[in-house]
């Protein structure tokens, strides 16, 4: 636990009791604050009280008196679509609104790390794809190197609930828009914008306040070092914005979509080769075409930002390359499953929106698309130009004949359900062929999460893969 200093004997109000909710209560008291919790749910309140946390309905006037903060939870809107009514009371009551993310850097940096001969760093990995596999990636390659490294944040535990870093260690964060919009602290040491797509656009009021809730961790928190994709235009106007030019290497730019001039300090990928340039010379490249771990060019994008990081923290070439090849990729992200009669199994239910849907179909040839859900806005106009490799869709979700209609004249069959879909694919699927679930929507439809929604395809591919 990363205690919470700075709140001795005062009150401070936390938002949501889920797992980051909690950890922060908990940081809080361990600071010497006194934490009045609340959450909508009863069930979350009930276990909140069971611990010993003192439950207070933020909801009610007057809630917020001799109240000095108020911690929220990153999936409550603060903004848009309308704010809570806790927050808005807050703000009302003008008692300042963070999150545990605020609270992290703020308690870092507080902390007695003179007594380190290398002070611990801290990454921070944001963007619309490949956040959680980019963070995982840079998480492992530091693991093989031998050196200390707690991953936390979007993925893995509560960014308040690791343990105080070592000497030298490495805290490497996965931050969605939800978390950077609103933290009042930013101070990573290293940060990496992978891409940017339509995404959470009902939460940030569109596009432009979703792509500001993003550069927050670069305009606000200062980092020492940038890895910035620059595929798309605001990647390429940040990395811009970040940089004094020529000779400037505080910024490193990636890319998996085109050959960089390489003056400054960039890698990038093409045609499944990773390349690292340093005023115009090339310092090392990599082969990823073999590594199953990170099949695909949007892997290719990923192992480039992780390279990236793994280089600015000092590792050689050859250690990284070793560590890539050990990496086995994350549940729900072009994870394969197994293999029958030459049909192989792919598990991508983390692509819930367009692009990382279109991501996935562009990594295989021959591909029996299970899709469908909950749609977002902005459509599958992205995903549209790499249905030439889908064979067929298999269309799941409740409105499945609605998403179906916008896949226009693609061989389709409306399924509803996964374990429907997924024996219409077995049935029709050739040696050659990739049975994929890259939805192309929210899962909540039918689903709790998309982790539940890629369970149960891996829970019917294992009953078809028990036939052998």
């Amino acid at each position: 636990m990363i205690p919470v200093t700075g709140f001795s004997g005062q009150k401070i109000a936390v938002l949501g009791l889920g797992r980051s909710g909690l950890a922060t209560a908990r940081a809080l008291q361990a600071g010497g604050a006194i934490a009045l919790v609340w959450d909508d749910g009863q069930e979350a309140r009930a276990r909140a009280e069971a611990d010993g946390f003192v439950v207070t309905d933020l909801t009610k006037a007057g809630a917020f008196e001799g109240v000095s903060r108020l911690i929220t939870s990153p999936g409550i809107p603060n903004l848009y679509p309308a704010p809570h009514p806790a927050i808005l009371a807050a703000y009302r009551a003008n008692v300042p609104v963070d999150n545990d993310v605020g609270l992290f850097f703020a308690a870092l940096g507080q902390a007695d790390w003179a007594q380190f001969d290398r002070p611990p760093r801290v990454v921070a990995v944001t963007g619309s794809n490949g956040k959680s596999t980019t963070s995982a990636l840079i998480a492992h390659i530091l693991d093989v190197a031998g050196v200390s490294v707690q991953l936390a944040g979007n993925i893995g535990r509560g960014v308040l609930d690791i343990d105080p870093p070592e000497d030298g260690g490495v805290v490497v964060l996965e931050l969605s828009s939800y978390q950077t919009e609103l933290a009042r602290a930013l101070t990573p040491d290293i940060a990496v914008f992978t891409n940017l797509s339509a995404d959470h656009l009902d939460r940030h009021g569109g596009m432009g306040g979703y792509y500001a809730a993003k550069r927050r961790l670069f305009a606000e928190g200062g980092p020492d070092r940038a890895v910035i994709g620059i595929d798309e235009v605001e990647g390429l106007s940040l990395s811009n914005q970040l940089t004094q030019g020529a000779g400037d290497d505080r910024v490193i730019r990636i890319s998996s979509a085109q050959k960089l001039d390489g003056t400054n300090w960039d890698v990038f990928a093409r045609k499944g080769w990773l390349s690292e340039w340093r005023k115009g010379r090339q310092v090392a490249s990599i082969d990823l075409r073999d590594i199953a771990g990170l099949a695909g060019a949007h892997n290719h994008q990923n192992a480039c930002a992780a390279y990236a990081v793994a280089r600015a923290l000092g590792l050689a070439p050859r250690v990284i390359e070793d560590a890539l090849h050990s990496f086995k990729g994350l549940p729900h992200r072009s994870q394969v499953l197994g293999e029958l009669r030459g049909v192989r199994f792919v598990n991508d239910s983390k692509a819930t929106n367009a692009d990382a849907a279109a991501k996935a179909l562009a990594a295989y040839p021959a591909i029996r698309w299970i899709c469908g859900g909950l749609e977002k806005e902005g459509g599958l106009d992205v995903a549209r130009p790499h249905f030439g490799s889908v064979k067929k869709a298999y269309v799941i979700g409740r409105e499945a004949a609605k998403f179906a209609l916008n896949l226009g004249d693609l061989p389709k069959e409306i399924c509803t359900d996964m374990a429907t879909a997924v024996a219409r694919a077995v049935a029709e699927a050739e040696a050659g062929d990739v049975v994929l679930l890259a939805p192309a929507a929210a899962s909540f439809d039918q689903y709790d999460n998309f982790e539940k929604r890629g369970d149960d395809f891996a829970a019917q591919v294992a009953q078809v893969l028990a036939q052998l």
